[in-house]
Protein backbone atom coordinates (compact mmCIF):
# COMPACT_ATOMS: atom_id res chain seq x y z
CA UNK A 1 0.00 0.00 0.00
CA UNK A 2 1.34 3.23 -1.16
CA UNK A 3 2.17 5.73 1.56
CA UNK A 4 0.35 8.71 2.61
CA UNK A 5 2.08 12.35 2.28
CA UNK A 6 1.74 13.12 5.33
CA UNK A 7 3.20 9.74 6.75
CA UNK A 8 6.11 10.41 9.56
CA UNK A 9 8.48 8.55 7.58
CA UNK A 10 7.72 10.23 4.45
CA UNK A 11 8.56 13.18 5.89
CA UNK A 12 11.78 12.43 7.44
CA UNK A 13 12.87 11.21 3.69
CA UNK A 14 11.52 14.55 2.14
CA UNK A 15 13.77 16.67 4.85
CA UNK A 16 16.53 14.70 3.99
CA UNK A 17 16.21 15.39 0.44
CA UNK A 18 15.74 18.86 0.81
CA UNK A 19 18.63 18.94 3.45
CA UNK A 20 20.76 17.31 0.54
CA UNK A 21 19.66 20.24 -2.24
CA UNK A 22 20.53 23.24 -0.04
CA UNK A 23 24.07 21.55 0.33
CA UNK A 24 24.62 21.06 -3.23
CA UNK A 25 23.08 24.72 -3.93
CA UNK A 26 25.42 26.20 -1.33
CA UNK A 27 28.33 24.30 -3.12
CA UNK A 28 27.69 25.31 -6.74
CA UNK A 29 27.34 29.08 -5.60
CA UNK A 30 30.57 28.67 -3.97
CA UNK A 31 32.55 27.58 -7.04
CA UNK A 32 30.70 30.50 -9.22
CA UNK A 33 31.25 32.91 -7.17
CA UNK A 34 35.50 32.01 -6.61
CA UNK A 35 35.73 31.74 -10.15
CA UNK A 36 34.44 35.17 -10.86
CA UNK A 37 36.71 36.80 -7.16
CA UNK A 38 40.01 34.73 -8.29
CA UNK A 39 41.98 37.14 -10.28
CA UNK A 40 42.90 35.76 -14.01
CA UNK A 41 46.58 35.58 -14.16
CA UNK A 42 46.19 35.54 -17.81
CA UNK A 43 44.78 39.23 -17.29
CA UNK A 44 48.05 40.80 -15.95
CA UNK A 45 51.15 41.75 -18.83
CA UNK A 46 54.21 44.12 -17.69
CA UNK A 47 54.15 47.46 -19.67
CA UNK A 48 56.28 45.59 -22.79
CA UNK A 49 53.72 42.75 -23.14
CA UNK A 50 50.82 45.62 -23.44
CA UNK A 51 52.73 47.15 -25.92
CA UNK A 52 53.11 43.56 -28.14
CA UNK A 53 49.03 42.58 -27.95
CA UNK A 54 47.91 46.46 -28.65
CA UNK A 55 50.51 45.66 -31.87
CA UNK A 56 48.71 42.78 -32.62
CA UNK A 57 45.33 44.47 -32.45
CA UNK A 58 46.45 47.10 -34.84
CA UNK A 59 48.07 44.87 -37.35
CA UNK A 60 44.72 42.88 -37.32
CA UNK A 61 42.48 46.00 -38.48
CA UNK A 62 41.40 46.69 -41.77
CA UNK A 63 43.94 48.87 -44.01
CA UNK A 64 43.43 51.88 -44.56
CA UNK A 65 41.30 53.36 -47.07
CA UNK A 66 40.74 56.80 -47.26
CA UNK A 67 39.54 59.41 -49.26
CA UNK A 68 38.80 63.22 -49.49
CA UNK A 69 34.71 64.21 -50.02
CA UNK A 70 33.34 66.36 -52.67
CA UNK A 71 36.49 66.00 -54.99
CA UNK A 72 36.63 64.82 -58.42
CA UNK A 73 39.83 63.75 -59.57
CA UNK A 74 40.31 63.30 -63.16
CA UNK A 75 42.69 61.31 -65.67
CA UNK A 76 41.73 58.26 -68.30
CA UNK A 77 39.80 55.57 -66.73
CA UNK A 78 40.86 51.97 -66.46
CA UNK A 79 37.64 50.76 -64.99
CA UNK A 80 34.35 52.44 -65.78
CA UNK A 81 31.91 53.72 -62.94
CA UNK A 82 28.64 52.92 -65.09
CA UNK A 83 30.03 49.19 -65.03
CA UNK A 84 32.07 48.57 -61.91
CA UNK A 85 29.90 49.26 -59.42
CA UNK A 86 30.21 48.90 -55.14
CA UNK A 87 28.31 49.26 -52.10
CA UNK A 88 30.99 51.69 -50.25
CA UNK A 89 34.32 53.67 -50.78
CA UNK A 90 36.66 51.52 -48.88
CA UNK A 91 35.52 48.44 -51.26
CA UNK A 92 36.22 50.84 -54.92
CA UNK A 93 39.28 52.11 -53.10
CA UNK A 94 40.40 48.42 -52.25
CA UNK A 95 39.34 47.22 -56.14
CA UNK A 96 42.31 50.05 -56.77
CA UNK A 97 45.12 48.46 -54.61
CA UNK A 98 44.28 45.09 -56.26
CA UNK A 99 45.46 46.84 -59.12
CA UNK A 100 48.59 47.86 -57.35
CA UNK A 101 49.80 45.05 -55.82
CA UNK A 102 52.54 43.57 -58.18
CA UNK A 103 55.66 44.21 -57.10
CA UNK A 104 57.43 43.60 -60.24
CA UNK A 105 55.27 46.34 -62.48
CA UNK A 106 53.57 49.40 -62.06
CA UNK A 107 50.35 50.16 -60.29
CA UNK A 108 47.68 49.79 -63.16
CA UNK A 109 45.50 51.89 -60.77
CA UNK A 110 46.34 54.65 -58.60
CA UNK A 111 43.39 56.74 -58.45
CA UNK A 112 39.90 56.01 -57.43
CA UNK A 113 36.56 57.88 -57.91
CA UNK A 114 33.32 56.70 -55.72
CA UNK A 115 29.82 57.80 -55.67
CA UNK A 116 28.25 56.93 -52.46
CA UNK A 117 25.51 59.56 -51.70
CA UNK A 118 22.13 58.11 -53.02
CA UNK A 119 20.38 61.19 -52.56
CA UNK A 120 22.76 62.58 -54.63
CA UNK A 121 24.13 60.65 -56.67
CA UNK A 122 20.89 58.87 -57.94
CA UNK A 123 21.09 56.28 -60.60
CA UNK A 124 25.26 57.05 -60.48
CA UNK A 125 25.00 55.68 -56.61
CA UNK A 126 27.75 52.70 -56.25
CA UNK A 127 29.68 54.02 -59.43
CA UNK A 128 33.53 53.20 -59.15
CA UNK A 129 35.96 54.88 -61.65
CA UNK A 130 39.44 53.68 -61.53
CA UNK A 131 41.82 55.59 -63.04
CA UNK A 132 45.87 56.21 -63.66
CA UNK A 133 47.53 59.67 -63.43
CA UNK A 134 50.25 60.87 -65.54
CA UNK A 135 51.56 62.13 -62.12
CA UNK A 136 51.08 60.60 -59.01
CA UNK A 137 51.95 63.65 -57.03
CA UNK A 138 50.17 66.19 -59.28
CA UNK A 139 46.92 64.62 -59.94
CA UNK A 140 44.62 65.83 -62.08
CA UNK A 141 41.56 67.54 -60.47
CA UNK A 142 37.93 68.29 -62.28
CA UNK A 143 36.23 69.47 -59.68
CA UNK A 144 35.66 70.04 -55.91
CA UNK A 145 33.80 72.08 -53.54
CA UNK A 146 29.89 71.46 -51.83
CA UNK A 147 28.44 70.81 -54.92
CA UNK A 148 30.16 67.75 -55.77
CA UNK A 149 29.10 64.18 -55.51
CA UNK A 150 32.16 61.93 -55.92
CA UNK A 151 35.16 60.91 -53.19
CA UNK A 152 37.80 60.75 -54.33
CA UNK A 153 41.88 59.04 -53.36
CA UNK A 154 45.04 57.99 -54.35
CA UNK A 155 47.04 54.90 -53.99
CA UNK A 156 50.95 55.21 -53.77
CA UNK A 157 52.45 52.01 -55.35
CA UNK A 158 56.21 50.82 -55.05
CA UNK A 159 58.44 53.47 -56.06
CA UNK A 160 56.16 56.48 -56.15
CA UNK A 161 54.55 59.03 -53.15
CA UNK A 162 57.82 60.18 -52.52
CA UNK A 163 59.11 63.46 -51.38
CA UNK A 164 62.48 64.95 -50.03
CA UNK A 165 62.97 67.00 -47.28
CA UNK A 166 65.76 69.05 -48.10
CA UNK A 167 68.34 70.59 -45.70
CA UNK A 168 71.66 71.33 -45.72
CA UNK A 169 73.21 68.39 -43.84
CA UNK A 170 71.08 65.77 -46.22
CA UNK A 171 67.85 65.00 -48.19
CA UNK A 172 65.23 62.90 -46.28
CA UNK A 173 62.83 60.75 -48.41
CA UNK A 174 59.23 60.32 -47.08
CA UNK A 175 56.91 58.20 -48.19
CA UNK A 176 53.55 59.40 -48.08
CA UNK A 177 50.61 57.72 -46.86
CA UNK A 178 47.78 58.67 -49.07
CA UNK A 179 44.98 56.17 -48.18
CA UNK A 180 45.83 56.46 -44.46
CA UNK A 181 45.99 60.55 -44.61
CA UNK A 182 44.48 61.92 -47.83
CA UNK A 183 43.91 65.64 -46.87
CA UNK A 184 47.11 65.71 -44.95
CA UNK A 185 48.81 63.98 -48.37
CA UNK A 186 47.54 66.55 -49.93
CA UNK A 187 48.31 70.05 -48.11
CA UNK A 188 52.22 68.12 -48.56
CA UNK A 189 50.92 68.05 -52.71
CA UNK A 190 50.18 71.88 -52.71
CA UNK A 191 53.49 72.47 -50.71
CA UNK A 192 54.91 71.20 -53.48
CA UNK A 193 53.71 73.41 -56.36
CA UNK A 194 55.22 76.36 -54.14
CA UNK A 195 58.62 77.75 -55.64
CA UNK A 196 59.44 78.40 -51.91
CA UNK A 197 59.01 76.76 -48.49
CA UNK A 198 59.75 80.12 -46.44
CA UNK A 199 59.22 79.01 -42.41
CA UNK A 200 59.41 75.43 -42.84
CA UNK A 201 62.07 74.07 -40.55
CA UNK A 202 63.03 71.86 -37.78
CA UNK A 203 63.37 73.83 -34.30
CA UNK A 204 63.43 70.94 -32.18
CA UNK A 205 65.99 68.14 -31.40
CA UNK A 206 65.93 65.65 -28.63
CA UNK A 207 67.92 62.26 -29.06
CA UNK A 208 67.57 58.18 -27.77
CA UNK A 209 69.12 58.78 -24.56
CA UNK A 210 69.78 55.81 -22.60
CA UNK A 211 65.65 54.88 -23.39
CA UNK A 212 65.92 53.54 -26.76
CA UNK A 213 68.33 51.07 -28.37
CA UNK A 214 69.76 52.14 -32.17
CA UNK A 215 66.59 50.45 -33.63
CA UNK A 216 63.89 52.42 -31.66
CA UNK A 217 62.75 49.84 -29.28
CA UNK A 218 62.74 50.86 -25.89
CA UNK A 219 64.50 49.58 -23.35
CA UNK A 220 63.15 47.81 -20.59
CA UNK A 221 62.83 49.87 -17.15
CA UNK A 222 64.04 52.83 -18.67
CA UNK A 223 61.83 55.95 -18.44
CA UNK A 224 59.66 57.16 -21.41
CA UNK A 225 61.55 60.68 -21.76
CA UNK A 226 62.65 63.17 -21.77
CA UNK A 227 64.39 63.30 -24.12
CA UNK A 228 61.77 62.08 -26.07
CA UNK A 229 63.65 61.00 -29.34
CA UNK A 230 62.38 62.87 -32.13
CA UNK A 231 63.00 65.83 -34.52
CA UNK A 232 59.98 68.46 -34.32
CA UNK A 233 59.25 71.36 -36.84
CA UNK A 234 56.76 73.49 -39.31
CA UNK A 235 55.46 72.77 -42.51
CA UNK A 236 53.73 75.93 -43.18
CA UNK A 237 55.28 78.01 -45.92
CA UNK A 238 55.02 82.28 -45.00
CA UNK A 239 52.45 84.03 -46.89
CA UNK A 240 50.06 80.66 -47.47
CA UNK A 241 47.58 80.13 -44.82
CA UNK A 242 46.89 76.87 -43.18
CA UNK A 243 43.94 75.00 -42.73
CA UNK A 244 43.75 72.84 -39.47
CA UNK A 245 44.00 69.39 -40.51
CA UNK A 246 41.26 66.82 -39.58
CA UNK A 247 42.40 63.70 -37.52
CA UNK A 248 43.13 60.85 -39.77
CA UNK A 249 44.78 57.61 -38.92
CA UNK A 250 46.78 57.25 -35.71
CA UNK A 251 48.58 54.02 -35.90
CA UNK A 252 51.41 53.84 -32.92
CA UNK A 253 54.03 55.57 -33.69
CA UNK A 254 57.54 53.96 -34.81
CA UNK A 255 61.13 54.88 -35.52
CA UNK A 256 60.54 57.01 -38.61
CA UNK A 257 57.19 58.02 -38.40
CA UNK A 258 56.19 61.35 -39.79
CA UNK A 259 53.48 62.91 -38.06
CA UNK A 260 51.29 66.21 -37.11
CA UNK A 261 51.31 67.19 -33.45
CA UNK A 262 47.40 67.91 -33.25
CA UNK A 263 46.00 69.63 -36.26
CA UNK A 264 49.14 71.03 -37.39
CA UNK A 265 50.84 72.98 -39.26
CA UNK A 266 53.67 71.73 -36.16
CA UNK A 267 54.58 68.08 -37.28
CA UNK A 268 57.60 65.62 -35.45
CA UNK A 269 59.79 62.65 -37.18
CA UNK A 270 60.35 59.84 -34.74
CA UNK A 271 63.50 58.18 -33.72
CA UNK A 272 61.77 55.58 -31.69
CA UNK A 273 58.81 53.14 -31.32
CA UNK A 274 56.47 54.90 -29.28
CA UNK A 275 54.11 52.64 -28.13
CA UNK A 276 53.07 54.11 -25.02
CA UNK A 277 51.76 57.25 -27.03
CA UNK A 278 48.83 54.99 -28.39
CA UNK A 279 47.36 56.14 -31.53
CA UNK A 280 47.36 59.70 -30.59
CA UNK A 281 49.05 61.39 -33.56
CA UNK A 282 47.91 61.50 -37.56
CA UNK A 283 50.45 59.59 -39.31
CA UNK A 284 50.90 60.82 -42.89
CA UNK A 285 54.35 59.32 -44.20
CA UNK A 286 57.28 57.62 -43.23
CA UNK A 287 61.26 58.47 -43.47
CA UNK A 288 62.80 55.63 -45.57
CA UNK A 289 65.56 53.75 -43.58
CA UNK A 290 68.45 54.68 -44.92
CA UNK A 291 67.86 58.49 -44.50
CA UNK A 292 67.58 58.01 -40.56
CA UNK A 293 70.94 58.74 -40.19
CA UNK A 294 70.09 62.49 -41.43
CA UNK A 295 67.72 62.71 -38.52
CA UNK A 296 70.26 61.02 -36.24
CA UNK A 297 72.33 63.85 -37.26
CA UNK A 298 70.35 66.66 -36.35
CA UNK A 299 69.54 65.53 -32.93
CA UNK A 300 73.70 65.71 -32.40
CA UNK A 301 73.40 69.92 -32.98
CA UNK A 302 73.61 72.19 -29.96
CA UNK A 303 70.70 72.79 -28.07
CA UNK A 304 69.42 75.14 -25.37
CA UNK A 305 66.96 73.51 -22.90
CA UNK A 306 63.58 75.11 -22.30
CA UNK A 307 60.28 74.03 -21.00
CA UNK A 308 57.03 73.91 -22.56
CA UNK A 309 53.20 72.84 -20.69
CA UNK A 310 55.58 71.97 -17.64
CA UNK A 311 57.94 69.59 -20.21
CA UNK A 312 61.61 69.74 -20.55
CA UNK A 313 62.35 69.88 -24.03
CA UNK A 314 65.75 70.47 -26.30
CA UNK A 315 65.46 72.93 -28.51
CA UNK A 316 67.78 74.01 -31.38
CA UNK A 317 70.20 76.94 -31.15
CA UNK A 318 70.20 77.49 -34.45
CA UNK A 319 67.14 75.97 -36.42
CA UNK A 320 67.54 73.34 -39.88
CA UNK A 321 65.76 75.26 -42.62
CA UNK A 322 64.31 72.71 -44.81
CA UNK A 323 62.63 72.30 -47.88
CA UNK A 324 59.97 70.13 -49.73
CA UNK A 325 60.96 68.68 -53.08
CA UNK A 326 59.24 66.18 -55.63
CA UNK A 327 61.47 63.17 -55.96
CA UNK A 328 61.89 61.03 -58.82
CA UNK A 329 60.32 57.35 -59.02
CA UNK A 330 62.52 54.96 -56.90
CA UNK A 331 62.07 51.68 -56.03
CA UNK A 332 64.13 52.03 -52.35
CA UNK A 333 60.58 52.49 -50.38
CA UNK A 334 60.54 48.94 -49.21
CA UNK A 335 63.18 50.17 -46.87
CA UNK A 336 60.31 52.58 -45.00
CA UNK A 337 60.27 52.05 -41.71
CA UNK A 338 56.47 51.87 -41.54
CA UNK A 339 53.87 50.91 -43.17
CA UNK A 340 50.35 52.40 -44.60
CA UNK A 341 47.70 50.76 -42.65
Amino acid sequence: MGRRLNDPEHSRFASLVQLSVALFSCVLVYAVVSTLLTPNVGSIFEPSEIMANDDLGEKKKDECCRGIDNLELWGPAVKWGSEFKFNSSVECCQACKTMCSDNDGPCLCDTWVFCGNKDACGSRFGECWLKKQKDTLSPDRQDAGKSVIWTSGLIFGKGEGIVGMETEYGTLHIKLFPDCAPYSVAYILELLTLRHCVGCQFYRAEGRGQYWDSEGNHIKDASYGPPFALIQGILEAQGTPFKNMPTEACPTIRRGSVAWIGSGPEFFISLANHGEWKNSYTVFGSVLAEDMEIAEKIVQFPTKSDVWNNINVSVLEKPVPLILQRIKKRLGDLNSNVKSE
